[in-house]
């Protein structure tokens, strides 16, 4: 399951059951978060750090993206899983001039049943024009990655990439991704599971939102759950998708972002040779 939860914008505290309803219910094995907040300085209920208190309610295991200090971004991406996490690391993201920018990856390696799964799970910069950006933040992201599977070895999981890319299928910087267009590195090539199972559009950046009533440029897919290639088949073959996070005609009362989430069914199998 990937979400961008919205940080603490509009109604946020109201958001907060909503959102841990969701996660409750939906009960993925692995969640990728983004705009999760650390707030150090509020000391309530709702204070501290989102991802923390999610893992806790939940029982999950937790991964966060860290600043330079190594404390936890205030407006960052997360990992929950299901199972332990036996490494994790923070990239950070070029931004329009090339230094470091506020973006980042967290990229982790569980240690799930089926073998280490490596997951990556990132926010893109937002601005329409800034395609380009979002090239050399994607490429940041698919060097780290190949190499880590690299340093697996043959016969590894494929690796996951989830988060808001904040950028439609047909893009060039997604196109990238898929092998549509030359890849970012050339041993590896990400497989969107969306269309793989599901025909329907996969809004999840739509005025049926109420979050996102306003919105200037409605009717986008911009989060994704990718599978890497090569992958040991079946392992990892997309089986099913679905959104969450008040699909319908909700009220703002029953939505917990304004980006709707994207869960997807995987296949568990590995098939020994």
């Amino acid at each position: 399951m990937t979400w961008n939860l919205w940080w603490r914008f509009g109604p946020w505290e109201d958001r907060q059951p909503v959102i841990l309803d969701t996660l409750r219910r939906v009960d993925a094995d692995v969640i990728g978060l983004q705009e999760v907040y650390c707030v150090t300085d509020d000391d309530g209920p709702l204070g501290g750090d989102q991802a923390a208190r999610l893992a806790d309610d939940l029982g999950y295991h937790a991964a966060r993206s860290l600043d330079t200090d190594g404390e936890p971004q205030a407006f960052g991406n997360a990992v929950l899983s299901r199972w332990p996490i036996s490494r994790q690391r923070t990239i950070s993201l070029p931004g329009s001039e090339g230094a470091p920018a506020v973006r980042s990856a967290v990229v982790v390696e569980l240690a799930a049943p089926h073998g280490p799964q490596l997951v990556a799970v990132t926010h893109l910069d937002w601005q329409y024009g800034a395609t380009s950006v979002r090239r050399r933040q994607l490429e940041a992201v698919c060097r780290e990655v190949a190499a880590d599977m690299r340093r697996l070895g043959e016969g590894a999981p494929g690796p996951l990439l989830m988060g808001d890319l904040n950028a439609v299928p047909d893009s060039v910087e997604v196109r990238r991704l898929t092998g549509l267009d030359e890849p970012y590195v050339d041993d590896l090539v990400w497989i969107d599971t969306w269309p793989s199972v599901e025909d329907r559009p996969g809004h999840t950046w739509e005025r049926g939102n109420p979050h996102a009533a306003d919105a200037g440029w409605p009717r986008r897919r911009l989060d994704y759950v990718f599978i890497g290639w090569p992958h040991p088949k079946p392992l990892g073959n997309p089986i099913a998708a679905r959104l969450e996070g008040g699909v319908g005609e909700p009220s703002a009362s029953e939505v917990g972002s304004d980006h709707w989430a994207v869960v997807v069914d995987l296949d568990g199998r590995r098939f020994e040779a």
